[in-house]
């Protein structure tokens, strides 16, 4: 199984790098994680270079795909042709956003009729686009989730690796990445959100 990991130019190092890092851990297990980008490099809001491991157009393929945040998310959301390269399709992939990415995803009409999350400054902007956004890190509909706030990335990898692999394989990769001597607290504060976070649909 393979996931997308969306990384535009002036992207956030927390929310790529968190997201595809934990779903690498899955590797033995068949699931791995690639940066995806639209240019063959791309430079973070910090400066930090990266080159793209596949190009934009493996989203097609992926069984996931995750649109991460960044500086310049208004102006990927306002180019027609950017978002005409993501052709994402809910009924068959898991799609989720981090942050400013839920705007790309509001724009693609793949929000319509369910609330998301966001961060603070990008909030006003996906409400721009009818949508109701949540006071919360995690929440989910089917195969479409968001997240708001960098750390809350965490949320987004557990929600993937818990779909693809079951919930125990989630609190592996989180019980291995925890801080020392709160291995127990992390993991059930990450089920925690992102059960909570999951919509039960009629």
């Amino acid at each position: 199984m393979q996931v997308a990991v969306v990384t535009f130019d002036g992207f956030n190092e927390l929310d790529s790098f968190i997201a595809s890092a934990l779903i690498n851990r899955c590797r033995n297990d068949g699931v791995e994680a690639f940066i995806t980008t639209p240019a063959p490099v791309v430079t973070s809001m910090n400066g930090v270079v990266v080159t793209g491991q596949r190009p934009m157009e493996f989203v097609t393929e992926a069984d996931v795909v995750l649109i991460g945040s960044g500086v310049k998310a208004r102006d990927v959301a306002a180019d027609d042709r950017m978002l005409f390269r993501l052709r994402l399709d809910p009924s068959r992939q898991l799609i989720g956003a981090q942050c400013s990415g839920a705007l790309v995803l509001a724009r693609l009409g793949l929000l319509d009729g369910m609330p998301a999350c966001t961060d603070m400054k990008t909030r006003p902007f996906v409400e721009a686009c009818g949508v109701t956004v949540l006071d919360v890190p995690f929440h989910a509909e089917g195969n479409v989730a968001t997240a708001g706030g960098c750390l809350a990335s965490q949320y987004l990898a557990t929600w993937v690796i818990t779909r693809l692999l079951g919930q125990d394989a989630a609190r592996d990769v989180i019980g291995y990445v925890a801080p020392v001597g709160e291995q127990q607290q992390t993991v059930e504060r990450a089920m925690r959100a992102v059960h909570a976070g999951e919509a039960v649909l009629g």
